[in-house]
């Protein structure tokens, strides 16, 4: 590991190199044709540079992916994908936009998962636990009904334990010379559990991204000046905006959910035997009522970078997002959709809620976030203030993209 990057060494190099090649790697996908990477690349930003993307049955990277024409994907994947930096860090123990991934002292996992007591045991945090959900996803990583043995174990609901999901892809990591050799040097020479893949990925991920150097960093270290219209914008998010209600501490994040009226945009969060195009947020996971239509609030740590914006990537840019905030309601209603950013081609769910004036009134009276002015100096200096929250080094990664695969497949 560079000595520059000794501040880093929660996790030894021979963790973060492996997990570094398993997240480049499609072995961990049904198909063997997706990989972490597909849709969190840094290329951009760790996302994928669109509002809702791909997985299984698509080709390429960012707004270039495709359809495969003789595998199509079934719908789009229903929400837009986060990035990743710094969820190595302590305080960032809930994850996915609805936080249906969790901490909890409590569960013999520790943790709280959609699996409940299926969940499997030997994951070392939250973030391993998160990394390895999407595998589980027909839409992600899984692949369609029947098409693979990954997909078939997940339409058929086993998913942990002997002949499950996981057990099938460990077992063609275990069968990987290359990988079986480095694991011994992690953790020892029994057999490889999922989890055991799951910790170095989030070890690679911890390491690789953490962004924590950014001008608004040094200013915060030892003082360095600010460029005056970020000086301004830092004081309205901190003061007059409010913004730091919600995007607050070290990574302009309270880790809560709320209710902004976010437009809502494609297939939606449904089971298969729903027929909706609705996503209920919060509400999902916990049932409650006064949760519906509230989404995690996101870190703001390169958020110039990680456009579009919005749980469903409603908002192409910035400056979009931050005015929908000033008055969210009627910034619902006069939705513009030509902004979407959607691979193509068009999907008949793409715009089905938008065209929904019933659930378009229940997002709107959903809204807890109070209308206010701001004009556009003002804006301008606050999205100033947000670019000196860019962390350069972080952006590219630190080790960057493998040229080769263990596996020896294909990489995007």
């Amino acid at each position: 590991m560079p000595e520059a990057d000794a501040r880093f060494a929660d996790h030894s190099l021979e963790e973060i190199t492996l997990g570094r090649l398993l997240y480049y790697d499609p072995i961990l996908s049904g198909s063997k044709t997706v990989s972490c990477a597909s849709c969190h690349h840094p290329r951009f930003a760790t996302g994928d540079g669109v509002s809702l993307g791909f997985g299984d049955g698509g080709l390429g990277l960012g707004p270039d992916r495709r359809i495969d024409p003789d595998n199509p994907p079934e719908q789009r994947i229903p929400r837009n994908a986060p990035a990743l930096f710094n969820l190595g860090a302590e305080e960032f123990t809930r994850f996915f936009h609805d936080g249906r991934l969790e901490a909890d002292p409590t569960r013999p996992s520790g943790l709280r998962t959609p699996l409940g007591a299926d969940m499997e045991r030997g994951f070392a945090s939250a973030l391993a636990a998160q990394a390895m959900f999407p595998v589980l996803s027909g839409d992600e990583m899984a692949g369609h009904y029947s098409e693979n043995d990954v997909a078939q174990a997940v339409r058929q609901g086993v998913l942990t334990g002997e002949g499950g999901a996981w057990s099938i892809l460990s077992a063609r990591v275990e069968a990987t010379p290359q990988y079986r050799k480095q694991f011994d040097a992690v953790i020892g020479e029994r057999s490889i559990a999922f989890a055991d893949i799951a910790n170095v990925i989030a070890a690679f991920i911890a390491f690789e991204w953490r962004a924590d150097n950014s001008p608004f960093d040094a200013f915060l270290r030892d003082g360095t000046p600010l460029p005056a219209a970020a000086m301004r914008g830092m004081d309205l998010f901190y003061g007059a905006a409010g913004c730091s209600a919600c995007h607050a501490g070290q990574f302009q994040t309270d880790h809560d959910f709320h209710a902004i009226a976010m437009p809502q945009i494609g297939p939606g969060k449904a089971a298969r035997f729903e027929r909706h195009n609705r996503d209920v947020g919060r509400m999902r996971v916990t049932g409650n009522a006064e949760d519906a239509y509230r989404f995690r609030t996101p870190s703001l740590r390169n958020v110039t970078h990680t456009a579009p914006y919005g749980h469903a990537g409603a908002f192409a840019t910035l400056d979009a997002v931050v005015r929908h905030h000033l008055d969210p309601i009627a910034s619902l209603r006069r939705f513009d959709a030509s902004q979407m950013v959607l691979p193509t081609p068009a999907f008949d769910t793409d715009l089905a809620v938008l065209a929904d004036f019933d659930e378009i009134a229940r997002i709107a009276a959903a809204n807890e976030l109070p209308s206010q002015s701001m004009s556009d100096a003002d804006i301008a200096d606050l999205l100033a203030f947000l670019e000196t929250l860019t962390d350069p080094q972080s952006l590219s990664g630190r080790l960057g993209v493998p040229k080769t695969v263990p596996s020896g497949l294909t990489l995007d």
